[in-house]
């Protein structure tokens, strides 16, 4: 009795093939992305059909886009948002107008293809890949520079567009059964409405729900609260048959400048990035071969086409924008690739009888091949796009966008003192406490604390440690050991660490970790009472010099006398036990 494939039968082999295709087109510097294709190509019906259903797993991965654009969401608060409308409205509308009229033209005068054909094709290839292009972005640490926030403005803008399409291709509707759709200004009108609700529910709903869930202190119901955000803005989405991916940006955005950003990003970051490799899996399994096989030229042909006027035309709309030509250039390439949007429209052209059935597989498989020329391309022109200007020897470069300086994890009495110290030497930091009630007092008083565990590696990623030159643990308590001390340098090895230790117990556990400095917390302010103590009492200032070199000089020994034994009881002939005359002089 043969039993169909069980889900873990397909998970093993996807994972499998996936994990080896992967490992090998990093090495080779190709990306990721074409790992996952190829290897799902391999896999798939066509090739060893070893995995069958893919459209089925297509479906489930889709979600792996919806959390992309919820953690790029989260990136974007309102105003940075605000601050970015010319390059959406401008190099946004420009691109996706422009880039359709040619490759519309392309389509029809280069084929066989109707008018509207052309259209229903044209339109769908006018998007980029944004599951392809914001991780090349963000793995080559470019999101939050200008030409990051430029690319993304494009793609965001696209984003939007697929309202307007899917309206436009329902217009076009061939088939009877679109006659008792939505029409295009109802969809308008559901889409503000979904939006502002979307708004509403972020600020009235969700944010109160992670304040909760944050006294609680359970970090496992912050995953859950996570993925049910991002699960529900999606869902109201796709029930008014708007972009769920849409959905999930408003709700990134509308908890960008909240306090729970940092740890919303790491609890959603590998849910992301294993289901966003299953989408590249799945459109790898859907490669229609055999159409590829039956027409190759024209594949090829078109695919070369579409590539090239997209990319004449961004880099044109870059230069007239007044990037470099290498910018524009690389503008250009990045973007060049028809998008996972396609796929749907196709779809919904299909539906719409405004194209056949062999049309939408012959044209899946050009936008699969684009989206493999893109990882070549760009690793190809790199050289060329290379800024040939170098800095002088010794100059440091500026700030890359807004990543603070320093991450003080602790927000306390003392983090507290020590933030207000680094930022009154205009040094930017990023803070972070799981006290949720003292980062609602921070907030009052005009201070931005992130909520999370600072002692979580991908947190601290999160929070900017990779380009950080100072990580400051401020943590009260007894929280810290080597190990994780050592975790964090090896993760970050050009960032400092400077720990505060509760007593000379904790110096003492700490020996041999990669910390700068391990400071007592309450040594300096008791020394510092002493002194005004004596001087209250009248001793003279040479005395106070002396009883405190004598008192440091004899802790020191007996610290480091404790941190070579690892015993808090070495050394106790250094404590000083009785009173000394006012002119003994230090032992």
């Amino acid at each position: 009795m043969n039993n169909p494939p069980s889900m873990l039968h397909d998970g093993f082999i996807l994972l499998g093939f996936a994990m080896v295709f992967v490992l090998v087109f990093r090495r080779l510097g190709l990306g990721a992305t074409l790992g996952y294709l190829l290897a799902g190509a391999v896999v798939g019906p066509q090739v060893l059909g070893l995995v069958g259903e893919a459209e089925q797993k297509l479906g489930i991965a889709e979600l792996g886009i919806t959390l992309l654009l919820f953690l790029v969401g989260l990136e974007l608060n309102p105003s940075r948002l605000w601050r970015m409308k010319r390059d959406i409205l401008g190099l946004g509308l420009l691109q996706v107008s422009l880039c359709a009229a040619a490759i519309i033209a392309v389509i029809n005068f280069g084929t066989d293809f109707s008018l509207v054909a052309a259209v229903a094709l044209g339109l769908p290839l006018a998007l980029s890949s944004t599951a392809q292009v914001l991780p090349m972005l963000q793995a080559s640490g470019r999101m939050r520079t200008p030409f990051g926030e430029r690319t993304f403005a494009i793609l965001l803008f696209q984003d939007l567009s697929i309202i307007p399409m899917i309206t436009l291709i329902t217009a076009l509707s061939r088939n009877p059964a679109n006659a008792n759709g939505p029409p295009g200004w109802l969809l308008a009108v559901y889409t503000v409405a979904a939006i502002v609700g979307l708004i509403l529910a972020g600020r009235y709903v969700i944010r109160p729900l992670f304040r909760l869930i944050g006294n609680l202190g359970e970090r496992e119901m912050f995953v859950v609260a996570a993925l049910f955000t991002v699960m529900a803005s999606a869902a109201v989405m796709e029930a008014l048959g708007l972009s769920t991916a849409l959905g999930a940006f408003i709700a990134g955005v509308m908890l960008a400048d909240s306090p729970y950003r940092h740890e919303l990003e790491a609890d959603v970051e590998p849910f992301r990035s294993i289901l966003l490799g299953l989408f590249f899996l799945a459109v790898g399994m859907m490669i229609d071969l055999h159409a590829i096989a039956e027409r190759p030229l024209f594949v090829i042909g078109m695919a070369a086409a579409l590539v090239a006027v997209k990319t004449a035309v961004i880099m044109g709309i870059g230069l007239a924008f007044r990037m470099t030509w290498r910018g524009a250039l690389a503008l250009g390439l990045l973007l060049s690739q028809g998008g996972e949007f396609g796929f749907v429209l196709f779809a919904q052209a299909q539906h719409a009888q405004l194209i056949a059935p062999e049309a939408a597989s012959l044209f899946g498989a050009i936008v699969t091949l684009s989206m493999a020329t893109t990882p070549f391309l760009m690793a190809l022109t790199k050289p060329l796009r290379a800024d040939p200007v170098k800095p002088a020897k010794g100059e440091r470069p500026g700030p890359v966008a807004d990543h603070a300086q320093a991450i003080v994890v602790g927000y306390g009495r003392f983090g507290q003192a020590v933030a207000q110290m680094l930022l009154a030497n205009e040094v930017t930091v990023t803070m972070i406490d799981t006290d949720v009630e003292m980062i609602d007092v921070a907030q009052s008083f005009g201070a931005k604390v992130y909520f999370g565990d600072g002692t979580r590696l991908d947190l601290l990623r999160q929070a900017g440690a990779e380009e950080a030159a100072l990580i400051l643990f401020c943590l009260d308590g007894d929280q810290l050991d080597v190990a994780t001390l050592d975790a964090v340098q090896t993760a970050f090895p050009d960032a400092s660490i400077f720990v505060r230790a509760f007593d000379r117990r904790v110096v003492i556990r700490l020996r041999g970790s990669p910390a700068r400095a391990v400071v007592r917390e309450v040594m300096e302010s008791a020394i510092r009472m002493a002194r005004l103590a004596l001087d209250d009492i009248g001793v003279s200032d040479e005395a106070i010099n002396r009883a405190e070199a004598m008192f440091r000089a004899r802790d020191k020994e007996r610290l480091k006398a404790q941190i070579e034994s690892g015993d808090i009881r070495t050394a106790r002939d250094r404590i000083i036990t009785v009173p000394h005359s006012p002119g003994a002089q230090a032992s």
